[in-house]
């Protein structure tokens, strides 16, 4: 494997939202003392699943380093990592994934810095129209739902899904299937009613709201996908991208995260 425990490399405190007042006093003081080193922007290639807490996320580095900004590349964690083998990383700095198979990748192909950072992971979750009219209670229960959304066959989502389905022992036709480029896609054709269900992540339902209802899928059955980072090394600003790194690991970022519904990285 590629990865090592996120402790082990988090240059901020990494701590939970119950941390002691000294570590909070650590977090802030590390973040003042970078406040004065840290400048530049940073541009981060991210999971779609990520556009909510990362927007968040970013908003509270640049109040925290007022000399640093981020600009935002949002999507399918396969489409990003294309992008950046065919530019060699050209115009990235850092790269957020849904999953290891695509930061491997670069990994493989050099263009990572160091070693990525899971900073944390995610589950699945079955979405219904509001009121689950067609009666949706497993996974067994899509094969005769009507149609059913997706994520793409190479996209993260999709490929977790698929893993799932496959562990529940469930074929669903092609025919009742339609695919989403990203996760965010294959969401959205259940709120507008193009779909009668999809399989999400649970932060993707949690931010969908009333707007679906949510059937979960038992452990036993469920996918957890996991999320490294990771400065590229053609980085315009590595110190900057660091410095973002280190704040999604601190105790200010996770609970921003989990906020959002997302699992610790361990």
């Amino acid at each position: 494997m590629l990865w090592v425990p996120a402790v082990l490399v988090v240059g901020l405190g990494v701590t939970g939202c119950g941390s002691s007042s000294s570590s909070s006093s650590s977090d802030t003081t590390t973040t003042t003392t970078n406040a004065s080193k840290v400048t530049g922007n940073v541009n981060v290639s991210a999971a779609a699943s990520l556009t909510e807490a990362f927007t968040k996320i970013g908003a509270d580095f640049k109040r925290a380093n007022p000399g640093a900004s981020t600009t935002f590349n949002f999507g399918s964690s396969g489409t990003l990592e294309t992008q950046i083998q065919q530019t060699s990383g050209t115009g990235v700095d850092t790269f957020a994934s849904a999953d290891e198979d695509n930061m491997n990748k670069l990994v493989t192909a050099k263009l990572v810095d160091g070693t990525p950072t899971v900073f944390a992971r995610n589950r699945l979750v079955i979405v219904t129209k509001p009121g689950n009219p067609k009666d949706i209670k497993t996974l067994a229960d899509l094969s005769k739902a009507g149609v059913v959304s997706l994520c793409g066959l190479t996209v993260p989502c999709g490929k977790y899904a698929a893993q799932s389905l496959q562990t529940a022992g469930v074929s669903i036709p092609e025919t009742k299937v339609t695919r989403g480029v990203d996760v965010k896609g294959t969401l959205a054709a259940v709120t507008t009613g193009d779909a009668d269900a999809a399989i999400v992540y649970v932060t993707d339902a949690k931010r969908a709201g009333s707007s679906v209802t949510a059937v979960t899928i038992p452990d036993k059955r469920n996918v957890i996908a996991v999320y490294p980072i990771a400065t590229l090394k053609s980085a315009a600003n590595h110190a900057t991208s660091q410095a973002f790194i280190d704040y999604v690991m601190s105790s200010k970022g996770q609970a921003t995260l989990e906020s959002f519904g997302f699992l610790p990285p361990s």
